[in-house]
Order: structure tokens, then sequence, then C-alpha cells
């Protein structure tokens, strides 16, 4: 911890074995064969305001270049319970796939063309909220109907 109360976690998720025999078109998590790890970057910080937000921010985006040379750079992806803003984010009230496809491609890979269809079963109005949960999602994603 730095003299300002902040701090930086890494975690590292070991994958391999078992998650490699699953088809990365299985289930919507992508991140399967060929991914040693996952790695989960957290900036903790106790000061407030916008200052203190764009401070700390650069000094993430600071060690993730540091990083760059040794993660996925093609594309660069993400678990998607470890966000990742500069991958991209809704801006609006009603979100294209166009738009959503900036970051949702880099989430989920090729399974993202399919979660639009499954979430346009259920809900056709707003992309914005595609992976918001529904209870019948993996059912649906499973079943094959889309």
């Amino acid at each position: 911890m730095d003299p300002s109360g902040s701090k930086m976690e890494l975690q590292f998720s070991p994958y391999g074995e078992k998650m490699s025999d699953i088809s990365d078109t299985e289930t919507p998590f992508p991140h399967r064969a060929g991914t040693i790890c996952n790695i989960h970057y957290a900036m903790v910080w106790a000061e407030d305001g916008a200052k203190a937000f764009n401070k700390h921010m650069e000094y993430t985006r600071r060690f993730y270049s540091f990083m760059a040379p040794y993660v996925t750079k093609s594309p660069r992806s993400a678990y998607l319970n470890y966000r990742d803003l500069d991958l991209g984010v809704n801006l609006g009230s009603n979100t294209s796939y166009e738009e959503a496809s900036v970051w949702g491609l880099k989430y989920y890979g090729t399974n993202f063309r399919r979660l639009v269809e499954m979430k346009t079963m259920v809900d056709r109005t707003d992309l914005r909220h595609l992976f918001s949960p529904l209870s019948s999602s993996f059912s649906i994603w499973r079943s094959g109907k889309v």
C-alpha cells in the first residue's frame, strides 16, 4: 500500500486441464483452450473525487501497459466479471449491435452473436442490458435454439 492509502491487487486464476476440454462455444464463457490463466487487476483507494479517480486510473493503465507484452492482445479480451472499461462501455439508453460489439466480442468472442440472438428472444429492445441476469438465459443457450 502506498502512502495515499491505495493498493493494486492482482489475482491469477489458472486455466487448463478440464477447462480446455470444454468447447469455447459450449457455454457463453469462451476463455478455454489456449488460455493459461486469467488476471484480475484491482485498484483500491480511499480518496474521493474525480482527481483521485483519474490519478488511480492512470496508475492502473500504466501497469496494464507494463503487462501488455505478457497477456492476450490479439484481440485483447476479458472475463465479464472482471470489467475492463477501456474495452468499451454502453453510452446511450438504446445500444445497437454495432455499439455493443465493441466490447461484447472482447468478453464473449464468437459467442457474442449467439448471446445477442438469445437476448432478442427474450427482449428485443436494448442491448445495453444484454448481460443482465436472466433466469432462462443458460437454458436457452443449452437448448441450441440460438
